[in-house]
């Protein structure tokens, strides 16, 4: 039982042994200064996996994007609630009125981390801003096909067509000239492919002939500095001393990497972490019970989905892809591996995104409507695989066990198919190249701004880029979303955004399966850690409280 102690530290040692090894229960001995335990003055955070990047801007997963909120910032970021901007790096900005000048003001005695790699000689300036962006945009700029030249983001935003181009009249000031108004601008500028890097640092690694290690040994402005790393074990990180916002009270920030969920939680009740990524369902109602944690759940900006890749036939038939979606038993599924905290999907968008279309005709749920289909669409025999992610995710706890449920539901209409999974970056790497038929994934926004989710998604922008898992590119969906794009009014885009969520329903690149609850699970002591309705963790601002009057109740 979760509050029995007697049995945890056994159970733990035996999930150490049998899952990890003895590498990540080392962790917090060999991670901490001589004398010193990570527990006195830092933080374990139980992480799910292994981030494909220290730098955001050639990372697409939640799990780097987890990492890079401790190392960067950005010229803006959202509150806590996710409701609003805020300044960061730019103290402040103004938009031109025809909305094509955007004018950043940069907040200046903004200090770089210095680590045993990397001693700065300047504070953060204009120049480092435009060396961030300009990787990303200019196929001539020295780092642009460094790591291999993709920027999952940057691209499938179309940030390379709206820019103009990137100015600083001065070290302090930034002007980005678009080529036509785009309403979501300001917000995308707070995502963490919009994090600022070291161009000093950069200009560093390149004369030395390694420039790829501006992505594996990152340098930023963040309230962390990067320490150490083990694949598939830690992460360590210090405290940034010359933090602009301020030093944090925890010196010491580990992620320990614990890929399965029951090690993940044996570890929290242990003792040895303070926060755990993405419990369980099943695991939910224990913790509510253990006086030792606290939970917070709230819905999530998210959509979990089931995605066609439209290259391959027959998947590029919108009539198999609807027949093969009317098979699928999603209130099963979501009873199964939510375990209820969900809701079921129709659209791409959650129901608490303010452009969401209500009167979306919802799937039904008919294996003998979807077996008259195929047959009507010539399909007589189907064989296809299904992509399952090895991680955990909010919008998808357990996607082996949704993949295991969806296989008995297309063999009762005679489709047979294989599950298939990797590691989390070589899954990530072969779906963007499109080795795939089907694939169990999902998008959570680090935006308020629907085009976040429709955009990056299912745009023609990132079937080109390789963000776009279904490569579906539809003339009628992508003229909606671009008009959508350049209008300020909101009711105005909310009629647009609605009748691309149309569009997107009657061709069905993927099916919508559910919106799943955020759940953040730390230990009571953990104070400060705010539940982001974007998902994910940021640990700015939180410590261990060191007596119970410091606990919030």
């Amino acid at each position: 039982m979760p509050n029995d102690p007697l049995p945890r530290q056994p159970l733990l040692r035996r999930l150490s042994a049998l899952v990890l090894g003895p590498t990540l229960g080392l962790c917090l001995v060999a991670c901490s200064p001589p004398g010193e335990s990570i527990k006195a003055k830092g933080l374990v955070y139980c992480s799910e996996g292994s981030p494909e990047a220290f730098n955001p801007q050639v990372a697409s997963s939640g799990t780097a994007f987890d990492t890079a909120r401790a190392l960067y910032n950005r010229l803006v970021e959202f509150t806590p609630d996710g409701k609003d901007l805020r300044p960061a790096l730019a103290e402040g900005w103004e938009v031109s009125e025809d909305g094509l000048a955007w004018t950043f003001h940069l907040r200046r005695g903004v200090k770089f981390h210095q680590t045993p790699y990397f001693t700065p000689s300047r504070e953060f300036s204009a120049e480092d801003v435009l060396f961030s962006f300009e990787r990303q945009r200019r196929y001539e700029h020295p780092y642009h096909f460094v790591s291999g030249g993709s920027y999952p983001y940057f691209e499938s935003t179309e940030l390379g067509k709206l820019l103009a181009g990137i100015e600083a009249p001065d070290a302090h000031t930034v002007v980005f000239r678009l080529n036509r108004p785009y309403a979501p601008f300001l917000s995308i500028l707070a995502m963490e492919f919009a994090s600022i890097l070291s161009a000093e640092y950069g200009q560093q690694r390149l004369a030395a002939g390694h420039p790829e290690a501006l992505d594996r040994q990152p340098i930023g402005t963040g309230p962390y500095r990067f320490k150490r790393y083990e694949k598939d074990a830690f992460i360590r990180f210090t405290a940034h001393p010359d933090y602009w916002a301020g030093r944090e009270r925890t010196e010491y920030l580990v992620f320990a990497i614990t890929t399965d969920p029951s090690l993940r939680y044996a570890r929290l009740n242990a003792g040895e972490c303070d926060v755990m990524a993405y419990p369980l369902p099943s695991q939910v109602a224990s913790m509510r019970q253990d006086p030792e944690l606290t939970v917070a759940s709230a819905p999530g900006l998210n959509i979990a989905f089931w995605g066609f890749n439209t290259r391959k036939k027959p998947f590029d038939n919108p009539k198999v892809r609807q027949a093969l979606g009317m098979a699928v038993n999603r209130e099963a599924i979501i009873e199964a591996v939510y375990r209820g905290a969900a809701v079921s999907a129709e659209s791409p968008l959650p129901p608490t995104l303010w452009a969401y279309e209500p009167q979306l005709a919802k799937t039904e749920f008919n294996p003998d409507k979807a077996r008259r289909m195929l047959k009507e669409a010539g399909i007589i025999e189907l064989n296809l695989d299904i992509w399952a992610m090895p991680v955990q995710r909010p919008y998808n706890p357990n996607a082996r066990k949704m993949a295991e449920l969806i296989q008995e539901d297309l063999r009762a209409i005679g489709v047979r198919s294989r599950i298939i999974s990797y590691e989390w970056g070589s899954f990530l790497q072969r779906l963007r190249r499109g080795e795939h038929d089907t694939v169990l994934l999902g998008w959570t926004a680090d935006t308020n701004d629907p085009d976040h989710f429709l955009t990056p998604t299912l745009s023609c922008a990132a079937a080109t880029s390789g963000s776009s898992r279904t490569f579906w590119c539809d003339p009628e969906f992508e003229r909606l979303i671009n008009m959508a794009r350049r209008l300020n009014n909101q009711d105005e885009r909310t009629v647009l955004y609605q009748r691309a969520q149309t569009v997107f329903k009657q061709q069905t690149p993927w099916l919508s399966i559910a919106h799943g609850a955020n759940v953040q699970v730390a230990r009571r002591d953990i104070q400060g850690l705010k539940q982001s309705p974007f998902g994910g963790v940021n640990f700015s601002g939180v410590w261990r409280a060191e007596s119970k009057s410091e606990v919030a109740p």
